[in-house]
């Protein structure tokens, strides 16, 4: 192979430009057409420092909406669980409404009572609010803040009680499987809590091992992080299981190790679905559960920037960490790490509540398990994937049986129920026979193909003890209709088959490569995947990838 150097597209176009940016340029103050001002062709939009004048509204709209053509489509980005779509109504309350700060409650009494309904109404769902038990919970910018404050009660609590009994409060730690998005980690990190991050396996089907919980607990274990969703293959952590664990490990030692449930996607799938968390319980129902997190901006369907943080009684939220604020003439309680944040997606969060219904979510999360076991099949009917993930294999069976197994079947009556429990996730891999018949095609290929047809399917390993393994996942959500998912296989389908009849020289053109704008010289370092092992902190000390 020849050599290259590096070219520099931003220093080239400096050199070569007909009006350096060293020489004066008149403002245009007004213009014909967005495209007649001096952003056309004399100078640059201004990219680090504000400009001494400014520019016609409709030109700035025109360059900035033109700069994000160069962004995927959302609805493309099957990467994220993050939601892309909300109905028309809906989308308008967010619009109405998206001046109002969620901090000021006096100001804003109509938007807070709906904030109040919907902890009250989120509550209920998770089983909340018998024995005579009051939750209590708040809106938050998302998960990870949802997270944090769940896991600082639980610090919060622990340290109470071992200063109760006399005891040291030096050494807090958590558990979390190696699985868990890194919020999970930065928890930890940020509030200087000992992270056991265990490892997975597909013994434990690539979430946290109850057998590893039981030999890591101890008597200064501040809560287990269990989590409803697994990122990486849509797995539910067995939560009544582990909870069953800490029971006994209550009964023999006299210690309480309470589980904080990160449900950021799962906690409005599993109360929905007819398949619900694959067991009888995994929310307030299990004494254990003290706090449950969930993402509205996910399959609450409401657009990015809210969470939910709901504690099952007020007694495990401590007092000392609840703030009164005088505040614009009013006294109101906070328990968030955030203060000023858009109140749009609470409203936007209710609307959903109550035009959906329990019927409305129970039929949007069906259609997309259906849309999602539908994908999955079909990939291992053509013999060149195997699915991590197992939404679409019939319940309890957790190993493929070939493309003549019956699953392939189906009934028009089926439901979730009828298969295991799990996100809407499609994690699937090369099959060994694709391997060994095509030993020169890089799987990572595949998703450079689908990005060039817009869309975005990420390929990565699984966590640390299994990262040999890299995965394609494709997370369905509510706006993944039949239509786009019968165009989708048929583009994995012939994608697949393209590189199929490559040969090496032509796949080395559809490896990733490095874009170097100068954006990248004033954003984060980062490191490359050359760099695995020789970075400060090997990914395999912490949680490997956040993947969310």
């Amino acid at each position: 192979m020849s050599l290259a150097r590096h070219i520099d597209p931003d220093e080239l176009i400096h050199t070569y430009h007909d009006t350096p940016h060293k020489h004066h340029v008149k403002n245009t103050t007004s213009s014909v057409t967005p495209y007649s001002t001096r952003y056309a062709s004399q100078q640059e939009i201004p990219k680090f420092r504000i400009p001494q004048e400014g520019a016609p509204a409709d030109a700035v709209h025109e360059l900035l909406k033109d700069e994000l053509d160069l962004d995927g489509k959302p609805n493309l980005n099957l990467a994220s669980f993050v939601g892309t779509y909300m109905e028309r109504d809906g989308a308008d309350l967010v619009v109405e409404n998206i001046s109002k700060n969620l901090a000021d409650a006096d100001e804003y009494p109509a938007m807070m009572a709906m904030h109040t309904r919907c902890v009250s109404m989120i509550a209920h769902l998770w089983g909340g609010g018998n024995n005579g038990e009051h939750p209590i919970g708040s809106a938050t910018t998302g998960s990870s803040e949802a997270i944090h404050l769940g896991g600082l009660a639980m610090k919060r609590r622990w340290q109470e009680r071992r200063k109760a009994a006399g005891k040291d409060t030096l050494k807090p730690n958590i558990i979390m499987g190696a699985n868990a998005q890194v919020a999970l980690e930065k928890f930890a990190r940020y509030f200087e809590v000992e992270p056991r991050i265990l490892e997975v396996s597909e013994k434990s089907q690539y979430r946290l091992d109850p057998e590893l919980v039981k030999k890591n607990i101890d008597e200064n274990t501040i809560g287990v992080f269990v989590i409803l969703g697994s990122t990486y293959t849509g797995h539910y952590e067995p939560v009544e299981e582990i909870s069953n664990i800490l029971d006994t490990y209550e009964k023999e030692t006299g210690t309480d190790i309470p589980i904080h449930v990160d449900a950021a996607s799962g906690g409005f799938i599993a109360p929905f679905t007819n398949v619900h968390a694959g067991g009888p319980k995994w929310d307030f129902r299990l004494p254990r559960v003290k706090s449950i997190n969930t993402s509205g901006h996910k399959f609450g369907l409401v657009y990015a920037g809210l969470g939910w943080i709901i504690y099952r009684d007020e007694k495990y939220l401590p007092k000392h960490l609840i703030f009164e604020l005088q505040y614009l003439g009013g006294v109101e309680q906070s328990y968030t790490l955030n203060f000023s944040r858009p109140g749009a997606q609470v409203i936007a969060q209710y609307y959903n509540l109550i035009h959906l219904g329990f019927n409305g979510y129970r039929a949007i999360m069906e259609n997309c398990l259906s849309n999602a076991r539908l994908l999955s099949k079909t990939l291992e009917a053509t013999g060149w994937y195997l699915c991590v993930s197992e939404i679409h294999r019939k319940k309890g069976e957790h190993v493929f049986q070939g493309v003549s197994e019956a699953v392939f079947g189906g009934k028009d009556s089926e439901t979730s129920a009828d298969y295991n429990a799990g996100l809407p996730v499609v994690a699937f891999h090369f099959s060994d026979t694709f391997k060994k018949d095509y030993p020169h095609v890089k799987q990572e290929s595949v998703s450079t193909l689908l990005r060039a047809r817009q869309y975005i399917i990420p390929n990565y390993p699984l966590p640390p003890s299994c990262q040999k393994t890299e995965i394609l996942r494709v997370v369905v959500r509510e706006s993944m209709s039949m239509n786009l998912l019968n165009r989708l296989i048929s583009d994995i389908i012939s994608v697949t088959e393209s590189l199929m009849r490559s040969d090496v020289q032509d796949l080395s053109a559809f490896q990733p490569g490095t874009s170097h704008t100068i954006e990248k010289q004033h954003s984060s370092k980062g490191f490359a995947a050359q760099m695995k092992g020789l970075v400060e902190r090997p990914m395999p000390g912490g949680i490997h990838k956040s993947v969310c």
